[in-house]
């Protein structure tokens, strides 16, 4: 980020732009909302696609300005649906995404030809049920010698919802949240999807138990063939000289699906904004998101199709072999307390970890997950005035 904004400054002088970064998760959202809140909030922020819903009622957030925006190149046409349709909130914009960053499938080039999985164009070839990933994991469990797959998720719940999710949602189907309601769950794909993720957390395929950075670790040392997690790491195994690509984690489920968030511009709430600024907010904005080729450096795909549709794009490996994924992003289910960085995804990971660690009864873990929802469903958006009395 610090590169693209050292880029877009010296492109221009009509604006100067001084950032201020704070701590991820909390600590920043609690900071940027008391900021918004008092009218005094910075031109420009920068959170979760995912969060922006337990901001807007409360007024928060300014809507964008649709013409202006398009005066700039900036419109619904440069987007891929899925992600442009997350910023839309009662019918107004209220983001503008810079990226897709979803879970994806990590394999080592090496252990995956030896174990057959690659097609001739090098790449890993499709499959299109459990039965076929499953075995196509033990091929790579033989080929490695150890386990096929890395997947950290012990003590991570959003590890585990991205997984999950990911598997909920290709069965062609979300969940619903509605506030004062109760989770509209379909309770056997539910199941299903968690006790496939049991299945693959056998000892053998994968490891029964394992977290965050035991899983980076196994595989940037050449210890398993396959690796999930998010686009972020790119770095890590690019530094770590193995030899791997990347690819959106296979349908599975027969629909094209994958848990994704979105870094997206915001305009934080300004109770007198100075119009000039707001206009030059706008053009920094549309400066970053055309500028946004070297945010895919770091394993994001950039929101503006310009940018992933460009001969430069093209040439990024493994980027653009993943970059398909931005056509079947999904994100949270919509409420004001699910999101990156929020207690939703933990909350997941606390009912059911205990099923994956020892292979437990999945509707057990998952009735635990439908009852925190429902009570956090009877809780007004504290956000919203008209919710809090």
């Amino acid at each position: 980020m610090s590169t693209l904004l050292d880029q877009v400054q010296a492109a221009q002088n009509a604006y100067a732009v001084r950032p201020t970064v704070l701590a991820w998760g909390e600590p920043y959202y609690t900071k940027l909302a008391m900021a918004a809140a008092g009218g005094r909030a910075p031109d420009v922020a920068i959170m979760h696609a995912t969060r922006t819903l337990g901001w807007a009622p409360g007024g928060l957030l300014d809507e964008w300005d649709l013409d202006k925006l398009a005066a700039l190149g900036v419109s619904e046409e440069t987007f891929s649906a899925p992600i442009w349709e997350k910023g839309r909130i009662d019918g107004k914009q209220m983001s503008i995404a810079l990226d897709a960053h979803p879970f994806v499938l990590f394999y080592n080039t090496d252990i995956c030809a030896k174990a057959g999985v690659l097609g001739a164009d090098g790449r890993l070839k499709p499959v299109s049920s459990p039965e076929e990933f499953l075995e196509m994991l033990r091929a790579v469990a033989t080929a490695s010698g150890g386990h096929a797959l890395s997947y950290g998720y012990l003590g991570d719940g959003a590890q585990m919802w991205r997984l999950f999710y990911t598997l909920y949602t290709q069965h062609g189907i979300e969940m619903e949240m509605p506030l004062g309601g109760t989770l509209g769950i379909d309770r056997d794909v539910a199941i299903e999807s968690l006790e496939f993720m049991q299945q693959i957390l056998d000892g053998e395929l994968a490891a029964a138990q394992s977290d965050y950075g035991t899983a980076v670790a196994e595989f940037s040392t050449g210890k398993s063939g396959f690796f999930l997690s998010g686009v972020w790491e790119l770095r890590t195994m690019q530094d770590a000289g193995i030899p791997f690509d990347m690819a959106m984690i296979p349908t599975i489920f027969g629909t094209p699906s994958v848990y994704a968030d979105s870094h997206s511009f915001v305009l934080p709430h300004q109770s007198s904004p100075d119009e000039t600024k707001r206009d030059l907010s706008y053009r920094f904005v549309a400066d970053l998101l055309k500028g946004s080729l070297g945010w895919a450096e770091a394993g994001h795909i950039p929101a503006y199709l310009p940018v992933t549709e460009s001969a430069e794009y093209s040439t990024l490996v493994p980027q653009a072999h993943y970059a398909e994924a931005a056509q079947h992003v999904t994100y949270d289910p919509p409420a004001w307390f699910t999101g990156s960085g929020s207690n939703f995804q933990g909350d997941f990971g606390g009912a059911v970890q205990p099923a994956l660690m020892s292979g437990s009864d999945s509707g057990a873990a998952l009735d635990r997950f439908i009852d925190t929802v429902n009570v956090r469903l009877l809780q007004p958006n504290p956000a919203d005035p008209t919710e809090v009395s």
